[in-house]
């Protein structure tokens, strides 16, 4: 039987274990990917590790998400961060060069390479037919010293694509529609691979779009082929040397699939609170609208700007608007400059930042309270832009452009119609504006030989963790609903940002958008438990949302169903991850009781079965774990760190 995309990437990287779904396998990783408000971290553990120089291909540490200087904290992760890449032979992207994501794809995404990054994001670089998988902090650095990549074999989805999108539909739509019909949590454990005739009337920008979002799915990762677009995307870049076809067999099998017309699709937006609530926009026309955000790794393309731009050429956008434009690299901000879109931009009343994530991470931008924000980010999460009761959409450029110029949710195809506008043909440029000046080569290996990591006063050590005890009886010190999300956890914004590189510092803010006494409640127990629902720790990658529990003394998570790479985090910090086997039981344990985990070191091991007691209410119930026997040493460990210190 032939190979779909993904299993052929997966084939050709495969160093241990079977491609049957369930199963663990390990993957060798060619390049990594790491960002600043995870990267420190990474490096850390790099110095923890005692690595000397990289093993991978290619690895690039980017500086696009603590971008605001209000002090010197961010200023003093760059400058760290620098060192470690002259040290351990990384590639460096200065502050301003641009969004890892779309950059990435610019300079080193190559089809047929894998790829890891501590970014759930990662997976955008799918779009340009590669294996690339957001992962926890420490499987990037475990990546980066040239050790495989662990997971489980997930199922493969076939997405079949026919038709071509009509005007003023784009990109941002399918992948909305994919969020409407399945929710955040339908990839979980699976690839979404897309396929079939539409493809080809998609540019590699349309895919980077689509893949990108892939992670809001709780995807894996998404894979498209290698094709045309991508050979004329890097043709583009100046970089058709590293084109190679790469397509799924003529009878390739798909374990899941799907199929979307694009011909029938409308413009979509997700309301507020999550990727998945989403409606037509003529649903939701003529609410009121106080803020439009265009930018973000979600839709990074030049198109999306010069489309936003084409909209509001000659116009003024609606005066209770503040209207903000993020370029999403120097790259394109160049282009857009070129072409003109920039002086129609900052014309209709444009703000024009600097390239960053910004607002995305909620590094500035945060709305008003009791004022809709538009935005073309990938995620709406509660509290994520910055304001704790904010009110976050989620839309195409289109749908952001429309609404912008009239102060209200406008469906684009209404308002073209309004103004007379023709379906535009952009004819953007053969060749891309490349500008390689801010990216910083690594140093030769007997010059980084001496060179010392820089550490300002913000930057402190990892905590040393001690093994898992072999019972746990603690209080259940907080309960949660379903799909709490890493910023739940361990919040983004210009507050916590700042001290991603400071454990104890940002510890202090662990959970608090659920509930602000949870660090003090935490520093008073002997160890704690938390309980949660379905989808426990979906979103960001941050390792930050294990880490700083643990730092307050969490013991074990007890949940209806984790998020992806956030299970892999825990057990990676020596956190328990476990399920209820019947999701009833959920309903009878309260936040306050105690519970008791028994002779841990016998039970884990035996397999994945074992139970809990609730003492307060003398009730027993049945759990299991889906730790492999890798996992299982590592949590008893106290994590990863600590068990390869003492081998």
């Amino acid at each position: 039987m032939g190979k779909t995309v993904a299993q052929q990437l997966i084939a050709d990287h495969l160093v241990s274990g079977d491609m049957v779904p369930g199963e663990e396998i390990g993957l060798r990783i060619d390049q990594t990917l790491t960002q600043d408000a995870t990267g420190t971290l990474v490096m850390q553990e790099l110095e923890a590790l005692g690595l000397d120089r990289v093993r991978t291909e290619v690895s690039v540490q980017y500086v696009d998400h603590n971008l605001l200087q209000a002090d010197e904290k961010n200023a003093e992760d760059h400058a760290f961060l620098r060192s470690a890449c002259r040290k351990y032979g990384l590639w460096f992207s200065k502050p301003g060069n641009g969004v890892s994501h779309p950059t990435h794809m610019q300079r080193f995404g190559a089809p047929g390479k894998s790829m890891v990054g501590s970014d759930s994001h990662t997976c955008a670089a799918g779009s340009l037919g590669m294996l690339a998988m957001g992962v926890g902090g420490l499987e990037a650095a475990m990546a980066i010293a040239g050790e495989p990549v662990y997971l489980r074999m997930p199922e493969i989805w076939g997405v079949r694509l026919t038709g071509e999108l009509p005007p003023w539909v784009s990109a941002k739509d399918v992948v909305l529609e994919m969020l409407r019909r399945h929710g955040v949590k339908g990839g979980l454990n699976r690839i979404i691979e897309y396929h079939g005739p539409g493809v080809a009337t998609l540019s590699a920008m349309d895919r980077h779009v689509i893949a990108n979002m892939g992670a809001e799915l709780g995807a894996t990762t998404t894979v498209f082929p290698s094709d045309d677009a991508v050979r004329a995307f890097l043709r583009a870049e100046g970089r058709e040397g590293d084109f190679t076809e790469l397509v799924a067999d003529p009878d390739a099998d798909y374990d899941i699939t799907d199929e979307i017309e694009l011909s029938t699709l409308e413009p979509l937006i997700a309301r507020p609170s999550s990727p998945d609530n989403v409606v037509p926009v003529s649903q939701v026309a003529g609410t009121e609208v106080g803020q439009v955000v265009i930018g973000s790794s979600a839709n990074p393309g030049l198109r999306d700007f010069a489309i936003a731009a084409h909209l509001v050429r000659g116009r003024q956008t609606d005066d209770a608007v503040s209207f903000d434009v993020n370029p999403s690299s120097r790259e394109i901000f160049a282009d857009l400059t070129k072409r003109g879109d920039t002086f129609d931009l900052i014309s209709a009343g444009a703000r024009i930042h600097q390239a960053g994530c910004l607002g995305c991470i909620g590094m500035g931008q945060a709305p008003a309270v009791g004022h809709n924000s538009l935005r073309t980010f990938p995620r709406n999460f509660p509290g994520r832009s910055g304001t704790r009761e904010d009110a976050v959409w989620l839309c195409s450029p289109e749908t952001a452009a429309a609404s912008a110029l009239t102060g209200v949710i406008t469906d684009p195809r209404d308002l073209a119609g309004e103004l007379g506008l023709e379906w535009p043909d952009l004819r953007l440029p053969e060749h891309a504006s490349v500008n390689t000046d801010m990216l910083v080569p690594p140093l030769p290996p007997e010059q980084a030989t001496r060179e010392e990591l820089v550490k300002g006063p913000n930057i402190s050590a990892l905590p040393d963790f001690p093994p898992l005890p072999d019972s746990i009886e603690a209080p259940v010190l907080l309960k949660v609903g379903d799909n709490v999300s890493t910023d739940e956890i361990s919040p983004a914004g210009a507050r916590a940002l700042p001290f991603r590189s400071n454990v104890p510092k940002l510890a202090e803010f662990t959970f608090t958008q659920i509930d602000e006494t949870y660090p003090e409640r935490a520093r008073r127990t002997d160890g704690h438990v938390v309980v949660g629902g379905d989808n426990y720790g979906q979103g960001s990658s941050r390792e930050h949302a294990a880490i700083t529990p643990r730092h307050l003394g969490l013991k074990a998570v007890i949940a209806k169903s984790f998020a992806r790479i956030h299970w892999q985090n825990l057990a990676n910090f020596g956190i328990l991850a476990l399920e209820f086997r019947d999701p009833a039981d959920y309903d009878r344990v309260e936040q306050g009781d105690t519970l008791v985990l028994a002779d841990l070191r016998e039970q884990l091991p035996g397999g994945p079965e074992l139970s809990v007691r609730n003492a307060t209410k003398g009730e027993n119930y049945a759990l299991r774990h889906r730790l492999s026997e890798r996992q299982v040493e590592a949590v008893l460990a106290g994590g990863r760190i600590p068990l390869l210190a003492r081998s």
